[in-house]
């Protein structure tokens, strides 16, 4: 998507990041999504062998390119865990793949990254506890069966209820929300739920997926919230993450809106306001 280019764009234009604030992420050791994934299904991967049926799933003509993407993205996403732990913040321009699941691919997710960036940090001894807060409109379907009989990670997914994936898995915490779901509605359930689960699992990293696909202009979502609103969500997730001295790395999920000018702001106010709480 177009977006994924006008982004960083938009952060150098108005002087939010500047060219020493990206890093480029390359293909990680295979072993790092094996943590996560079945060998199976992650060789066939590479090896372009995913069965037609279950590559009609995932949305994309399965390639090289496009799994080169998905690696990239993962990588991108554990390097973000690294910078987060020392910054206390960190974004991936991309990531948000929470469609994955262990052994298949769905809707426009090969690799979940930021499945792969928990089992990577708790592979290096930095973490113990981790807390996932998806925010896009979409449920975490793949992240929920990953994670659904580990303890070391919470799954908090919340999203329309009238929304793909239309068979939903079972996250530790599913807050479903009805169609047009204004910004005080949602804004009052964040607020109410985010800090008890911060008291309640005591998370040593957050991951957060911060989709813009919740906005009422977004073509694939079904909830009723605006760009403000929208701001005010991760205002309130960034805040609470730093308030509780917990690193949060952001991996920017869903965003469909017609016009990309729109697209691209709602997910800028989340760089801006990383840069305006952590730096």
């Amino acid at each position: 998507m177009i977006k994924y280019e006008l982004l960083p764009q938009q952060l150098l234009y108005e002087g939010t990041c500047s060219h020493e604030h990206f890093f480029e992420p390359t293909i990680p050791n295979d072993k790092h999504v094996l943590a996560v994934h079945d060998p199976d299904y992650f060789y066939d991967l590479l090896n372009i062998k995913i069965p037609p049926k279950e590559a009609r799933k995932i949305g994309f003509p399965l390639s090289e390119i496009l799994v080169e993407r998905e690696r990239t993205i993962a990588d991108g996403t554990m390097k973000g865990c690294d910078y987060a732990m020392e910054y206390g913040i960190a974004m991936n321009i991309a990531g948000g793949t929470h469609h994955a699941y262990t052994n298949r691919g769905e809707a426009f997710c090969l690799l979940n990254d930021q499945a792969i960036g928990a089992r990577y940090l708790q592979a290096k001894g930095k973490v113990k506890k981790v807390l996932i807060v998806d925010l896009d409109v979409h449920q975490g379907n793949g992240t929920a069966e990953i994670f659904r009989r580990d303890s070391t990670v919470f799954t908090f997914s919340m999203h329309g209820v009238n929304n793909y994936p239309f068979k939903k898995e079972i996250s530790d915490l599913d807050i479903p929300l009805k169609k047009n779901t204004s910004d005080k509605e949602y804004l009052t359930l964040l607020k109410k739920t985010l800090p008890q689960l911060f008291d309640q699992e005591q998370p040593d990293f957050v991951f957060y997926l911060c989709g813009v696909d919740v906005l009422a202009t977004d073509k694939l979502g079904t909830l009723g919230m605006s760009v403000e609103g929208c701001k005010q969500r991760d205002a309130f997730v960034l805040k609470t993450c730093r308030e509780y001295g917990i690193p949060v790395q952001c991996s920017m999920g869903g965003g469909y809106s017609k016009d990309i000018r729109l697209i691209v702001d709602a997910h800028a106010n989340t760089f801006r306001l990383a840069q305006e709480l952590y730096f």
